[in-house]
């Protein structure tokens, strides 16, 4: 099987991805991006994105994915839809091994991404954009004067509840202890937005029709259960960077990001860590775009530095 020589190997189709690929298509190097699913990664999976610049009326996550995927190709870069099965990252060439193929490349952009993590109730991936959401700052305003629930007790809950405090006509913060692991700096604004706080308590299950309609509750001391009428459920209990790919040749940090600073570089020469999965304080769609935009211009340092 004859193996593909690039100049930039972009791991992950997501907004950091494909704003790096823009860029280095863009100076003049040959550019693939290898995405396993859809242009936009998790962007793709919002109906409505309201918090990316130059949209004043919004616009579907997946359009926007699509968009970026034709700005980068536009000036050259390629697109490989395919699984990436084993990678090689040390030396000056990359190898990356894929369900369609081998890739040979001088430099690789690591944008992979995070996940969230989820509560793994049956009903919750199947409700995701119908009352289940993940991100207060992205989806927040679609709940203006309604009621929600957010699962969780550390900073990211605390601050999607006073997010969400901001908009909503009521947030109800359900946590399985009586008290929360959040820092010390959210308790007094928490206790001043009129958050209404369920403690000692997991959600069980999610009532719905098309849409959730409320959740179901346990006490974790008595067992005893309730049921408490929402119009969405915010799920905040933490993310999971995928970096598995590559944990064994990139520096991570102890909850799995790469460690990458603001340059994007990471540990191994020639490698480069974008959006979500790079340590940061701010994971939006608008952080990993800078991330890319960033990266392009050190690789292209990088690379005019091994010719």
């Amino acid at each position: 099987m004859s193996v593909k020589k690039v100049d930039v190997a972009v791991l992950g189709g997501g907004p950091g991805g494909y704003t790096a690929a823009l860029y280095c298509a863009r100076a003049g190097f040959s550019v693939t991006v290898i995405e396993k699913m859809a242009p936009g990664g998790q962007m793709a999976t919002t109906g409505r994105v309201d918090n990316y610049p130059g949209f004043d009326e919004g616009v579907d996550g997946f359009e926007l994915g699509e968009r970026m995927q034709r700005g980068a190709e536009r000036f050259g870069a390629e697109t490989l839809f395919a699984d990436v099965t084993g990678v090689e990252l040390a030396g000056d060439t990359k190898r990356i091994l894929t369900t369609d193929g081998e890739l040979e490349a001088r430099a690789v952009v690591l944008s992979t991404g995070a996940s969230p993590r989820e509560l793994g109730l049956p009903e919750e991936r199947e409700l995701r954009g119908r009352g289940v959401a993940y991100c207060a700052t992205c989806d927040g305003m679609l709940y203006k004067d309604k009621t929600v629930v957010v699962a969780g007790g550390g900073n990211s809950a605390a601050a999607d509840a006073l997010h969400l405090a901001k908009l909503c006509k009521k947030v109800i913060l359900v946590h399985r202890r009586d008290t929360l692991r959040a820092s010390q700096v959210y308790l007094a604004p928490l206790r001043e937005s009129g958050v209404e706080f369920v403690w000692n308590s997991r959600i069980t299950g999610i009532l719905h029709g098309a849409q959730v309609t409320g959740v179901r509750v346990e006490d974790v001391k008595t067992g005893a259960e309730r049921e408490i009428p929402c119009d969405g459920l915010f799920v905040a209990v933490g993310r999971v960077p995928d970096t598995a790919l590559f944990a064994d040749q990139v520096k991570l940090e102890e909850h799995g990001y790469v460690d990458a600073d603001e340059t994007t570089r990471t540990d191994l020469p020639g490698v480069f860590a974008v959006g979500d999965l790079r340590s940061k304080p701010l994971r939006q769609i608008v952080t990993a775009a800078s991330d890319g935009a960033v990266a392009a211009h050190f690789i292209e340092e990088y690379l005019l530095q091994q010719a």
